[in-house]
C-alpha cells in the first residue's frame, strides 16, 4: 500500500508533465495555425510559442503563408472560330486569411483549379485562333483579375497567372509550320536580294570611284606634261633670247671695236668682200654683186658714217 501511495502521485505528475508538453505548440515562420475549441473556431496562432487546453482545443489546420505555385494540367478550350485547343496555365497565389482559407471552401486548390478552367474557357471563347496565339498578356491579365476577385471569400489572393503552353490541333500545327517555313523562305529571299543589290551597288560605287581616280590621275598627268612642255619651251625661249642677246652684243662690240680702231672705207669694203666670200662658200648657187662698184663704195662710206656716229 505504501508503494502504491508513492507510485500513483509520481505517475500522475509524469502524466501532467507529458500532457503539458504535448499541448505546447511552436508556430514556425510563414505559417499560421487555426485553433478550434469544442469544434468551433477559436483563434489563429501566428509565429511563436502557444499552449492549448488539452482535450478541449485542437489545431484544425496548418496554413502556409508563403506564395504557392500551382501548375494545372492542360485544359481543352474552344475559340470563337470553333478551334479546339489545350492551354496549360500556372497560378501564383498566397493565403491572406487562414480562417477563410480553412472554412470558406472545401478543398481550396481543387476549387481554384475548376474556377481557372471555367474562366479560361470564357476568355478563349471570345477570341479567335490568331488572337489566342498572340494575346497571352491579355489572357493573363483577365484571368488574374477574375480569379483574384472570386477567391477573396476563400482567403486567397491570386498574384499572377501565366499561360504556360498553348497546344493547337495537329492539323493547325502543320499549317502553322508550313506558314512559318514559307515566311522564313520569303525573308531569306528578301535578305539574299538585298545582299545582291548592296553588292552591285558597292561594285558600281567602286567602279565609279576607280574611274574618278583614274580620270584625276590622267588629268594630273596631263597637267604635269603640259607644265613640263611649257617649262621646256620657256627654257628654249630663254636660251634663244640669251643667244640672240649674246650675238647682238658681240656684233655691237665688233662695231664698237671697228669704230674705235678708226677703220677707213677701204677696210670696210674689204670686210664686206670677205663676208661675200663666206656667203659664196654656202649652199647658194648665185651671188649678186653690184655692177656699180662706185655706188657700192658710196654705200660703204655711208655705213662708215653711221659707225662713227
Amino acid at each position: 500500500m505504501d508503494f502504491l501511495k508513492l507510485i500513483i502521485p509520481a505517475l500522475l505528475f509524469l502524466f501532467a508533465i507529458l500532457l503539458i508538453i504535448t499541448n505546447i505548440r511552436v508556430v514556425p515562420q510563414a505559417q499560421a495555425y487555426v485553433i478550434e475549441r469544442l469544434g468551433a473556431f477559436l483563434t489563429t496562432w501566428s509565429v511563436g510559442l502557444h499552449f492549448k487546453i488539452p482535450f478541449i482545443d485542437r489545431v484544425a489546420n496548418r496554413v502556409s503563408l508563403k506564395e504557392n505555385v500551382v501548375d494545372f494540367p492542360p485544359q481543352p478550350v474552344i475559340t470563337k472560330d470553333n478551334v479546339t485547343m489545350k492551354i496549360d496555365t500556372v497560378i501564383y497565389y498566397a493565403v491572406t486569411d487562414p480562417k477563410l482559407y480553412s472554412y470558406g471552401v472545401s478543398r481550396p486548390i481543387v476549387a481554384l483549379e475548376n474556377l481557372a478552367a471555367t474562366t479560361l474557357r470564357n476568355i478563349i471563347g471570345q477570341l479567335e485562333l490568331d488572337e489566342t496565339l498572340t494575346s497571352r498578356d491579355l489572357i493573363n491579365t483577365q484571368m488574374r483579375a477574375i480569379l483574384d476577385e472570386a477567391t477573396d471569400p476563400w482567403g486567397i489572393k491570386v498574384n499572377r497567372v501565366e499561360v504556360k503552353n498553348i497546344i493547337p490541333p495537329e492539323d493547325i500545327q502543320n499549317a502553322m509550320e508550313k506558314q512559318m517555313r514559307a515566311e522564313r523562305e520569303r525573308r531569306e529571299s528578301i535578305i539574299r536580294a538585298e545582299g545582291e543589290k548592296n553588292s552591285k551597288i558597292l561594285v558600281a560605287q567602286g567602279t565609279k570611284e576607280s574611274m574618278i581616280l583614274e580620270a584625276e590621275g590622267e588629268k594630273q598627268s596631263s597637267i604635269l606634261r603640259a607644265e613640263a612642255k611649257k617649262e621646256v619651251q620657256i627654257r628654249e625661249a630663254e636660251g634663244e633670247a640669251e643667244a640672240i642677246i649674246k650675238v647682238q652684243g658681240a656684233k655691237a662690240k665688233g662695231i664698237e671695236m671697228i669704230r674705235e680702231a678708226g677703220a677707213d672705207p677701204a677696210v670696210i669694203a674689204i670686210k664686206s668682200f670677205e663676208a661675200l666670200e663666206k656667203m659664196a662658200d654656202g649652199q647658194a648657187t648665185k651671188i649678186i654683186v653690184p655692177s656699180d662698184l662706185q655706188g657700192f663704195a658710196g654705200t660703204v662710206a655711208a655705213l662708215n658714217e653711221i659707225i662713227k656716229k
